[in-house]
């Protein structure tokens, strides 16, 4: 490899909530940790696959539910920077643990080395309002929304609206205490729509969105790292072949296809908004006006971002530590054509996606080569141990989903 990590500056995978199986977290752990940087996690107990790499020298086991004050959440983090004993660089892998870091600057910054940006922006980015919102400001496609603040308003909206929709949580931090609907949800009627909000409360949490029918669009991904000047270290693009739930959940399978349209969209945005650090964005191809709407903007890496690679060895999160070590990030190509697959939602969402009308022209008809989320020759142990955790809460997840999914008449996955 053209570059060498300081290897004095550990990393450490932050993440809140139960999500034990996340390939993410595995991926950020050995990438730096191939690069001899010394890795540390927070996980939920020792039997995580993340506990299980090779390449990681200590797990913090610490359960959390993402709902926690914000106060106990630093002074845990804090209780860890000490415990390792050097500065490290944060790594979040969710957007409570994004806006947490971003939000508690000056807690955290003796402790801990992370992108600088402004303290209320990654909160706004993760919100699908304050997203709308910022989109409509600066000149960004993306689809037509409502954000009701009450039943009359959906009832009304209901009288309006043209059928299916797509319904969302407003705030990405409200759906581990009280989530209106169990991720994007598509409502094929008004009937339905009503319905379902007779549940959501005097205050509904949600966004109401226009479907872009998956017949009509194509899915497509960015992932990049920032400086503090909002100049891109290392970006990347790439199109979803499939995700679960399908439509509208987790990449299951994509590929690396170069587009420097969709680059220039993204760079112009991030320096519209002064962000800073690493990004995880979903946009929707629509081809009937031409135009990538953006969906979704993680301010964080995204789960699959092991699928980015330029030619010389660099993704997002070796770009970060590279950049907040005070080392230089190399240039290079993307590696167009790679393909990563998620072992585990591959399969489901392959079968899903067989009926549902939905095609990825841009796709590569053969692979340049394949990443895997979970097997690596270098690091068994976190694909058995996600084989084992999975099996049985996993096979009843993948038919909870399915059938959250059949109900698609009154409640199916969309976007």
């Amino acid at each position: 490899m053209p570059f060498e990590a300081d290897r004095s500056v550990p990393g450490l995978i932050v993440k809140f909530g139960d999500y034990p199986l996340h390939h993410g977290g595995v991926g950020a752990i050995r990438s730096l940790g191939r690069l001899g940087v010394p890795m540390y996690a927070i996980t939920e107990d020792r039997y995580t696959p993340a506990a299980s790499s090779r390449y990681l020298k200590r797990a913090f086991v610490w359960p959390t539910s993402g709902a926690e004050e914000p106060e106990h959440l630093v002074e845990g983090l804090l209780r860890i920077g000490a415990r390792i004993g050097r500065p490290s660089v944060l790594i979040p892998t969710d957007e409570e643990a994004a806006v947490l870091i971003a939000e508690h600057q000056d807690a955290l910054k003796d402790t801990f080395l992370f992108p600088p940006v402004d303290p209320g922006l990654p909160r706004r980015l993760a919100s699908k309002q304050g997203l709308h919102e910022l989109c409509v400001e600066h000149g960004i496609p993306s689809p037509t929304a409502s954000f009701p603040q009450s039943y009359d308003e959906i009832a009304d909206f209901a009288e309006k609206a043209r059928f299916p929709v797509v319904a969302k949580n407003r705030e990405a931090f409200v759906r581990r205490k009280r989530p209106a609907v169990n991720g994007t949800t598509r409502i094929a009627t008004r009937e339905g729509l009503l319905t379902l909000a007779r549940d959501w409360g005097e205050h509904p949490g949600v966004i109401l969105q226009e479907y872009l029918p998956r017949e009509e669009a194509e899915d497509w991904i960015v992932h990049a790292c920032f400086d503090a000047d909002s100049a891109p270290l290392a970006m990347f693009t790439g199109v979803k072949v499939r995700s679960w739930p399908p439509h509208a959940g987790m990449t299951a399978n994509a590929y690396v296809v170069d587009n420097p349209e969709l680059a220039d969209l993204a760079t112009r945005f991030i320096k519209q908004i002064g962000f800073s650090g690493i990004i995880d964005l979903d946009l929707r191809f629509d081809r009937r006006d031409g135009q990538y709407k953006l969906l979704d903007f993680n301010p964080r890496m995204g789960a699959q971002f092991r699928l980015f690679e330029n030619e010389s060895g660099v993704d997002v999160v070796r770009a970060m530590h590279l950049h907040l070590t005070g080392r230089t990030v190399p240039e290079g190509e993307q590696r167009a054509g790679h393909r990563y697959i998620v072992e585990n939602i591959d399969l489901p969402a392959l079968l899903a996606y067989r009926r549902s009308g939905y095609t990825t022209p841009h796709a590569p008809a053969r692979a340049s080569g394949t990443e895997l989320a979970w097997l690596a020759g270098d690091d068994p142990l976190p694909f058995f141990t996600m084989l084992a955790r999975f099996v049985r809460p996993g096979a009843k997840h993948l038919y909870q989903l399915w059938r959250t999914n059949r109900r698609g008449s009154t409640t199916g996955s969309g976007s």
